[in-house]
């Protein structure tokens, strides 16, 4: 029998493939069907709900705004939820790691705030070229999707993506190979083909690029190059921040300060959309209107982000919280990976982004069909996604977190004890 999805539903949706069934309602880190059936979320709206579903803290805030009838819709207009914001951005986040950046509101997506950096870059410097890097993901939209390194998505453009140069990420080839010495060489050599960039984009962890990670060593690096050669460096910390690696931003263990941050997904804190461009302020030379977006006032956003940053960022109480689970991730993680070959998985990731590679991406693709049959919900990611990831809400407890892992574990097994007896 076919359904109203089935009817007229464009064949472009994904999630809901994996995933064939209708949702109903959901709390905390657990999704449940129309027949009241839970499950354990580990995709999180692809790290859009650090806080869980319908959080209680931010659900409060949320319906007394509502209720007392605030702005739901506001443009750029000055009101009282984005003064609100701005004051508990600025004091709980950007004060206490000593950052100064000005805070564009772009259109409610990651890809829209990929956008306004690319431009930004190019603008002040004056040049078009940008470097991104292999499996790098930055969105949809031309612009972003030229810094997107999957061709997936890169063959949906239909004309040809321009002005973006990619090169090696940190452990591309292997560890042995710098790919910083390996760009540093061709900004210098002029006969290299390289036109000097206006700026670089980078993910500190590579989430839809399969949980690549990039090391202190290398972001420090990248970024004394960066201002060897004056080029602004892009930090994309759309599905890496606002605590997913265990801190508020994913390039802070580095100590590096990007010129240009962009923060997405979970900076409602609600589910809601919302996205900001973070610019150094020398660097924030919009004129009036230059980027626009009739969304960039989602005063919903507004209430919920600042309540957020206001209970879970104001002490260091949440971030310890949030190390210790990281710490019982990586923990099983590896066990499970240690009791098979080497060369069928092995554990990877960084922070609460964490999940294991599997040798193809049609296994990892039927550990996670077996794991949704046993009530985890739980995604693939990688250029052939062979890697399980983790995305689980940073609220989840140690006991949820264990009962996800276990599932995890047990559809690994019940998926290699067929595909062993088979090769058999």
């Amino acid at each position: 029998m076919s359904t109203i999805f089935d009817d007229i539903e464009s064949e472009v949706q994904s999630y809901a493939r994996a995933f064939p069934i209708v949702f109903n309602r959901a709390k905390g880190s657990w999704l449940y069907d129309e027949q009241g059936k839970g499950y354990l979320d580990f995709l999180a709206g692809a790290g859009t709900l650090n806080y869980g579903h319908n959080n209680e803290h931010l659900k409060a805030a949320l319906l007394e705004y509502i209720q007392e009838d605030g702005i739901t819709h506001g443009l750029d207009l000055h009101t009282t939820a984005k003064q609100k914001f701005l004051h508990a951005f600025n004091d709980k986040v950007l004060k206490p790691r000593n950052l100064n950046y000005m805070v564009q509101f772009t259109g409610p997506t990651g890809t829209n705030a990929v956008e306004a950096a690319l431009k930004i870059a190019r603008n002040v410097k004056g040049r078009s070229n940008i470097i991104a890097f292999t499996n790098g993901f930055h969105g949809v939209s031309l612009g972003a999707m030229a810094a997107t390194g999957n061709s997936h998505h890169r063959d949906a453009a239909g004309i040809a993506l321009t002005g973006v140069t990619h090169v090696p990420f940190d452990g591309y080839m292997n560890q042995d190979i710098d790919s910083i010495v390996l760009l540093k060489a061709m900004i210098e050599d002029t006969s290299s083909g390289l036109d000097k960039p206006a700026g670089v984009i980078v993910e500190t962890i590579q989430g839809e690029g399969g949980l690549n990670v990039a090391r202190k060593e290398w972001l420090q690096e990248l970024e004394k190059l960066c201002r060897k050669h004056d080029m602004l460096l892009i930090v994309d910390d759309i599905q890496a921040g606002c605590g997913r690696s265990g801190r508020f931003f994913s390039f802070e263990e580095s100590g590096i300060k990007p010129d240009i941050v962009t923060l997405s997904k979970s900076l409602s804190g609600y589910g809601l959309p919302f996205a900001v461009t973070l610019i150094k302020p020398e660097y924030d030379t919009w004129k009036p209107g230059e980027h626009n977006g009739t969304f960039r006032g989602n005063n919903h956003a507004f209430v919920t982000a600042a309540k957020a940053l206001e209970h879970y960022w104001s002490d260091d109480k949440f971030q310890n919280e949030v190390q210790m689970k990281i710490r019982q991730l990586s923990t099983r993680l590896q066990r499970i990976a240690k009791n098979y070959d080497a060369k069928l998985m092995t554990a990877k990731g960084r922070g609460f982004m964490q999940g294991i590679e599997f040798k193809s991406g049609e296994l990892a693709n039927r550990i996670c069909r077996e794991a949704f049959t046993r009530g985890l919900i739980i995604e693939t990611s990688g250029s052939e996604g062979q890697v399980v990831k983790c995305l689980c809400p940073l609220t989840i407890t140690p006991e949820e977190l264990d009962q996800g892992l276990t599932i995890l574990e047990q559809s690994i097994a019940a998926v290699l004890l067929v595909e062993l007896s088979v090769a058999s």
